[in-house]
């Protein structure tokens, strides 16, 4: 069920999405070479309990999920793009990590996801998470009263199309309000002018990813962790967003 939010409740959601930026903004400093994928996700775990906020992870457990998660925040390490399950690895210089948060603040919940690269960086991992980044922009952009989801869609394929990637469909941005997946889904492929409307009220996570040389995934045996079927490396970003009269709020904009 798609369900609209009145202006006083968007301004109530802006302390999740301002905490969702600042764990996101924690964790992707505090990334360095050896650091370990499970120390990233105690630091996430003691900025919720500190914020009295609550994850929206620890327990999810959707169809395409083996478990229940179990932990708080997504750590995707080179080929894996999505979902990454924290585990005990110890970053390497040169690895390209995305962190995926969301998290519910006085019952409101944002979601987001950025991209880095720890340590030395390499030109081909750069461009990707240029592309990434600049897909993201051009589908908030796209997120105006009286436009449609396909146009979204299609803002973010464009750019995405037009620097030689290709893309997935399976998985995608979706409704954002006391849940963490809602209706509609938003997908990163579409037709300009198709698709629901997008009316004032409407709370959606925009998430483009990408892979380098594929746009197919397999699952990683801990039943979460999706990996590019080629082994080539992905980057994936995320802001929640609220379509409003005068156009589209991001809700979890981080520092510049």
């Amino acid at each position: 069920m798609i369900e609209l939010r009145t202006p006083a409740e968007i301004e109530q959601m802006r302390p999740a999405g301002r905490f969702v930026a600042s764990v996101l903004e924690a964790t992707a400093a505090a990334a360095g070479v050896g650091v370990n994928l499970l120390a990233l996700d105690r630091l996430a775990r003691d900025l919720i309990r500190s914020a009295g906020a609550e994850s929206c992870y620890i327990d999810y457990h959707p169809s395409f999920g083996a478990s229940p998660f179990g932990k708080v925040i997504c750590t995707s390490v080179n080929d894996a793009v999505l979902h990454g399950l924290p585990h005990d690895y110890a970053l390497r210089d040169g690895d390209v990590l995305s962190l995926d948060f969301a998290a519910s603040v006085d019952g409101w919940v944002s979601d987001s996801a950025i991209t880095i690269v720890v340590g030395t960086p390499r030109d081909e991992d750069l461009r990707l998470i240029d592309t990434t980044t600049h897909a993201l922009d051009a589908g908030v952009a796209a997120a105006q009263p009286g436009a449609r989801i396909g146009d979204i869609s299609a803002a973010i394929a464009g750019v995405a199309l037009a620097d030689g990637y290709t893309i997935n469909t399976d998985f995608g941005g979706h409704g954002v309000g006391r849940t963490m997946h809602g209706d509609p889904h938003v997908p990163n492929n579409g037709r300009p002018g198709r698709g629901l409307p997008l009316r004032p009220g409407l709370v959606i996570a925009i998430e483009p990813w990408f892979l380098e040389t594929t746009d197919r995934v397999v699952t990683d045996p801990d039943g979460w962790t999706l990996r590019s079927a080629d082994g080539s490396r992905g980057a994936h970003m995320e802001h929640t967003v609220a379509i409003t009269e005068s156009g589209p709020i991001v809700l979890t904009a981080r520092m510049p």
